[in-house]
């Protein structure tokens, strides 16, 4: 299985996730496995944000200071683990919204209503530049 958005540690996990039968992937495992999200964590928690999972703390991440624009090392991955836990809140808090793994794109959240969004994307643009904010994207998904 090849997920080139996850670093080489979690390859070996994402491949695992695979029900015997190799073409299904189990879908709480997936979930679990985006919702890592290391290094933000790592970075909120050092700011004081605790990330719970919550629309809440998604707006206490629209008030960080960006001092990781600096960092082009860090500023790829944060957006990745941005867009990873904005998906994370998503799934976990708008009913029917579930994790779909494109094989070239990476994951998008898909809708009860069909409607996919590529929160990826956006947590690169929210690291790199603050919009979209990721409180006022759920909000607006949230509402569809």
């Amino acid at each position: 299985m090849n997920i080139p958005f996850l670093g080489g540690r979690r390859k070996k996990r994402a491949a695992a996730l695979l029900t015997a039968g190799g073409d299904v992937p189990d879908p709480e495992g997936i979930a679990d496995l985006l919702s890592e999200c290391e290094l933000l964590r790592s970075q909120a928690s050092r700011a004081g944000v605790r990330l719970d999972d919550s629309v809440a703390s998604l707006e206490a991440l629209d008030q960080l200071l960006p001092r990781w624009r600096d960092d082009e090392e860090t500023l790829p991955w944060l957006g990745n683990d941005a867009g990873l836990y904005l998906g994370t809140v998503i799934v976990r808090t708008v009913p029917g919204a579930v994790w779909e793994i494109w094989s070239t794109d990476g994951p998008v959240v898909r809708l009860a209503s069909g409607r996919e969004f590529d929160v990826v994307t956006v947590g690169h643009e929210w690291a790199a530049h603050g919009v979209p904010e990721l409180s006022q994207l759920y909000a607006e998904i949230a509402e569809a």
